[in-house]
């Protein structure tokens, strides 16, 4: 993932408050087994200090690539919305010559795998992503030998992602003047499609963090 300075997390906190604010969905990015193609699994994830909480059906195919290779990528990407020409045109030339962009919010973890198969690590890891998903406790107890977790428990394998780098970028044309981010904003806000408006929210949230940039 490119990252210019201008799209750069301001700090860890930037990222880990986004992340924090509902984006607890991914991909799953895993090498392939030798001469067979990479594998990405779309799944909700936890986070749980320096690691992420995952959980996946037994069945499937990924768990062969992992245990080949446990060395994985997370990624979650939110906020995005594309940005047409014309709103990005600089002063006195053609709005039709105004070049289009997408923008987005990217979090980027280069995890370690471990692989869960104890029952009762399996229904801890269960628990703790309860818990974040859950959390008023409206479910079942889950327990290794209660219903109706303790008999699903086999037919499930547990991850932890242990981080060991991460990447974040938010890309909201941060290195263009303050008058002309805040006018996309408007548009992005009035148009409203999509993510249009979480989009908006960021770039307005950078732009009032970093105001006019300074390369």
């Amino acid at each position: 993932m490119l990252v210019h300075p201008w799209d750069t997390g301001l700090d860890e906190a930037e990222w880990q408050t986004w992340i924090a604010d509902g984006h607890d969905f991914g991909q799953l990015s895993v090498n392939g087994l030798p001469g067979y193609q990479p594998m990405v699994v779309p799944t909700h994830f936890t986070c749980d200090g320096t690691r992420l909480l995952v959980h996946l059906a037994k069945p499937n195919p990924v768990w062969k690539a992992i245990e080949h290779d446990p060395d994985v990528v997370f990624a979650v990407i939110g906020d995005y919305a594309f940005v047409p020409g014309p709103w990005r045109a600089n002063p006195g030339i053609p709005p039709t010559d105004g070049v289009p962009t997408s923008y987005y919010a990217a979090v980027q973890f280069t995890c370690r795998a471990e692989i869960v198969d104890d029952p009762e690590a399996k229904a801890e890891l269960l628990r703790r992503r309860l818990a974040h998903f859950q959390p008023d406790g409206d479910h079942a107890p889950v327990a290794v030998d209660q219903p109706p977790y303790g008999r699903m428990l086999s037919g499930i394998r547990g991850l932890r992602l242990e981080v060991t780098d991460v990447r974040a970028k938010f890309k909201y044309d941060d290195h263009k003047p303050v008058e002309h981010r805040s006018t996309v904003a408007e548009r992005l806000t009035e148009r409203g499609h999509g993510l249009d408006v979480p989009a908006a929210r960021q770039q307005l949230r950078r732009l009032d963090r970093i105001g006019p940039w300074n390369s």
